[in-house]
């Protein structure tokens, strides 16, 4: 089975807030998230992004026979790093390990190289999530160094690890 990254639609609102009301999840991503993530907070969030500025966000559903499964978004970054631009992510518990997670990545890598001028998109997880280090260096993205004491998240000071993927050059012909 495969996924596929889509644009929001409203309908999503339910099966995206059923996702986020789930502590695992809510522990490995950025604090900002209510808990209990309600129905009306899912409508806020794909509003938010259906009305985005395109040039600066690139959000988009993780979806399986159209049903959410997860969440993929880019975010370009400013000033000089205006070429590069910030990945996060997350899939639903019950489709953890089925290479969802990878596949979304690849596919959002491949839509901003191609329909974009960023060149170089990075991500910053959470040093002990192994299972998110492991989709971004399946999907071909390089660990750059580790972020010592980085972040405090439920009370802990943790690290972070930084990976980035580079656009390749086209070869000329």
């Amino acid at each position: 089975m495969e996924c596929v990254i889509r644009a929001w639609n409203m309908s999503d609102a339910a099966n995206l807030a059923a996702m986020l009301n789930n502590k695992k999840i809510l522990n490995n991503l950025r604090d900002g998230l209510p808990y209990p993530y309600t129905i009306d907070a899912a409508k806020e969030y794909i509003y938010s992004m259906i009305h985005c500025d395109k040039t600066k966000t690139f959000p988009f559903a993780i979806a399986v026979k159209n049903q959410v499964i997860g969440s993929i978004g880019v975010f370009r970054c400013e000033n000089i790093h205006f070429r590069t631009a910030e990945m996060g992510y997350y899939i639903g518990e019950p489709y953890w390990g089925q290479g969802f997670g990878t596949s979304a990545v690849e596919q959002v890598c491949n839509y901003i190289f191609t329909n974009t001028d960023i060149i170089r998109i990075f991500a910053e997880p959470f040093a002990c999530n192994a299972a998110s280090c492991r989709v971004l260096e399946k999907a071909g993205f390089q660990l750059e160094g580790i972020l010592q004491k980085n972040a405090v998240k439920n009370g802990q000071i943790i690290d972070m690890k930084m990976y980035a993927k580079i656009k390749k050059e086209r070869s000329g012909g």
